[in-house]
């Protein structure tokens, strides 16, 4: 049996976006991450994706964090040096499934969508992929899980920042529920990274 775990960058108001796409709020900061950590030295933050990422045995995304992804992870050099070919040659290998009401046909190789009915196609990967299933980006595919209770834990780096605007992880109308924290982990440049695991009754 999978978890789903859910892996986001957010500011200290709630915002996941980092770059302006069509379709979403205008930023003043596109790319904060990527500011923030070459200002404060964010090499940690590396170490920690790397460590996440070799435990991803399947990714979970929605149609535009997987155009996205497959125009630059899927392009990539494998023979890159350090963290970008590392994880280019993982997610290279690692099935991707992709909830896409547009979509017919994928490009990236090892890529597969699910269907009509997200929310079933996920709970039947839930009991056929043997570790964790990642989650980065796609916010409404986050809402859709969020609102049939398929999120297991959601592992959060949180930047000392705010932005005062763009999409949020947990917008208006995300459905309540309670998670207990298993781990919390200050980074030198400022970053809190902590980890929060659902609460469900047996």
């Amino acid at each position: 049996m999978s978890r789903i775990v859910v892996q986001a960058f957010v500011t200290l108001d709630g915002v996941v976006q980092s770059s302006v796409r069509p379709g979403e709020p205008a930023i003043e900061q596109p790319h904060w991450t990527l500011d923030y950590d070459a200002e404060h030295g964010g090499g940690e933050i590396n170490d920690l994706v790397r460590h996440w990422e070799r435990r991803t045995a399947a990714l979970l995304l929605g149609r535009t964090t997987y155009e996205i992804w497959a125009n630059a992870w899927g392009v990539w050099d494998e023979n890159a040096d350090g963290l970008e070919g590392e994880l280019t040659r993982h997610y290279n290998r690692v099935p991707k499934y992709v909830a896409s009401s547009t979509l017919e046909e994928l490009s990236w190789k090892n890529s597969y969508l699910l269907g009509a009915d997200t929310a079933a196609a996920v709970g039947r990967l839930k009991s056929q992929v043997d570790g964790e299933i990642r989650v980065w980006g796609s916010t409404q595919l986050i809402g859709t899980l969020a609102k049939h209770d398929l999120i297991d834990e959601y592992r959060l780096a949180l930047y000392p920042l705010v932005l005062g605007g763009g999409t949020r992880l947990f917008g208006p109308g995300f459905p309540s529920a309670s998670f207990t924290r298993t781990m919390t982990q200050p980074l030198s440049s400022g970053v809190v990274v902590s980890t929060y695991q659902r609460t469900r009754s047996r």
